[in-house]
């Protein structure tokens, strides 16, 4: 980024409304990507308690915010999840595997994966937030 550049918040219509926050943000060729949860356009999280549909969800969010800001799936570089319980995530790994496949195909950034005790939204239980970098 050169100085004088202007960062870019992106906030797309198909993602929750952004209020006190951006969904994603420019800065020169780098693109951030906000947490990105398994909700609707309205916010409300999808199918309470069931961590594959959320975290299928928040992954297609991502992708959403991604395509917004002149990305791909495929320009990302890293991923980092929250999850609420560790164990019920390991449990559906394979279903979690497959949702994430149909957004990133065979594409594996880095990433890093952290238990917490609980998201802003308390009806989540996944979180996902990533960097990309767009190609020229």
């Amino acid at each position: 980024m050169q100085r004088g550049d202007r960062l870019r918040n992106v906030n797309p219509p198909e993602l929750a409304p952004a209020r006190g926050f951006s969904h994603a943000t420019v800065a020169g060729d780098t693109v951030w990507i906000g947490g990105q949860i398994g909700s609707d356009p309205t916010g409300k999280v999808v199918e309470r308690g069931d961590v594959v549909a959320q975290f299928a969800r928040a992954v297609r969010n991502v992708a959403t915010a991604l395509r917004a800001a002149g990305c791909e799936p495929e320009d990302t570089v890293k991923l980092t999840y929250y999850v609420t319980d560790l164990a019920t995530y390991q449990q559906k790994l394979s279903a979690i595997a497959a949702a994430y496949r149909e957004v990133f195909g065979r594409h594996y950034p880095a990433s890093t994966l952290v238990e917490v005790k609980s998201l802003f939204d308390r009806d989540a239980l996944v979180e996902i937030d990533a960097v990309a970098v767009r190609r020229a």
